[in-house]
């Protein structure tokens, strides 16, 4: 039996990263609620540090090492946006990180790690080749490893964009979140349900990456073949056994989005939002703005990251 977080967990990691991390607002998002004549608000994590809600999980991990673990420095294999979040905690605390990023990288996600101080490494363009390039390094050189997602502490941490829902929207009915490796959907799911147990919790995937679904319909993580697709921050080929864990406890329902709705809720989320939004952190409107989530109640869509620059956007939303 895999041990879940507690409540005291996810309570312990929001006051631990309260003096670094933005609170992120609940935004009320007229332009879906008119169209779909319903109650839709949006929890916007491209306004955290780093871009992405990914600053949580990294910088609660960093915090619990010991002084002589984080001197040897961190190592983290991320598709960006945890590379983005382990460099900036890693700068916060004063020591060397390295992260390994797939050949594939977005400009914008290489050169915001860039920016924050961390050594680059690229290895192929799955989760398992970032994993394999970035064990032998901790191996080699001695880093600590930073889970991106199958970790309590990262876990905790991410959940923490969960609590400050909860608090501020105590009746809230309907929460959206999006599934890559597991990190965000399971500590979200767990938060609300440990603080608004009558909630409903709906996962986002994309549809060429199911592995949440597959999972689910196993009864076990399973491995899926490697998929490429515009929401590139959610295409983990496996869910961790502790997010799974999590997901089977506190996640009503999984879903899948295809890649052109994706390019249509960016372009919502611009022109009626003025919030620019990543295909992976839009995944959550597409859902709602398709059909395929029907809002029930107060519902919230949590916006997982904005780590796009002007290059990558104006073609993804131009004709949108």
């Amino acid at each position: 039996m895999i041990p879940l977080i507690t409540l005291d967990d996810l309570t312990a990691a929001a006051a631990r990263i309260a003096p670094v991390a933005v609170r992120t607002p609940l935004l009320p998002f007229d332009a879906a609620s008119e169209r779909l004549d319903a109650d839709i608000w949006l929890k916007p994590e491209m306004l955290q540090r780093g871009g992405a809600f990914k600053f949580r999980g990294a910088y609660n991990f960093v915090a619990q090492l010991s002084a002589s673990e984080r001197a040897r420095g961190v190592i983290a294999p991320s598709s960006g946006n945890h590379a983005q979040a382990v460099a900036l905690a890693a700068r916060l605390f004063g020591i060397p990180a390295v992260v390994v990023m797939p050949t594939t990288v977005t400009p914008a996600k290489r050169g915001g790690a860039e920016r924050l101080g961390a050594r680059i490494e690229l290895a192929g363009t799955t989760t398992q080749d970032r994993m394999e390039r970035a064990v032998e390094l901790m191996h080699a050189e001695g880093f600590v490893m930073v889970p991106p997602y199958d970790h309590a502490w990262i876990i905790a941490g991410q959940g923490t964009a969960g609590l400050e829902i909860a608090d501020d929207m105590s009746d809230v009915e309907t929460v959206l979140v999006p599934v890559g490796g597991g990190g965000l959907s399971a500590g979200v799911a767990t938060a609300i349900k440990l603080r608004v147990p009558n909630a409903r919790v709906i996962g986002v995937e994309p549809a060429g990456a199911p592995k949440l679904s597959k999972a689910r319909d196993a009864g076990r993580p399973v491995r899926i073949p490697p998929s490429a697709g515009l929401a590139d921050g959610l295409l983990a080929v496996e869910v961790g056994s502790i997010t799974f864990a999590h997901h089977e406890r506190y996640v009503d329902e999984v879903v899948q989005v295809e890649d052109a709705p994706l390019r249509c809720a960016m372009r919502l989320l611009l022109d009626r939002m003025k919030l620019v939004t990543e295909p992976s952190g839009a995944i959550t409107v597409a859902a709602l703005m398709e059909g395929i989530v029907k809002p029930r109640g107060r519902t919230v869509a949590l916006l997982s990251g904005g780590n796009i620059e002007w290059g990558g956007l104006a073609p993804l939303v131009a004709d949108a």
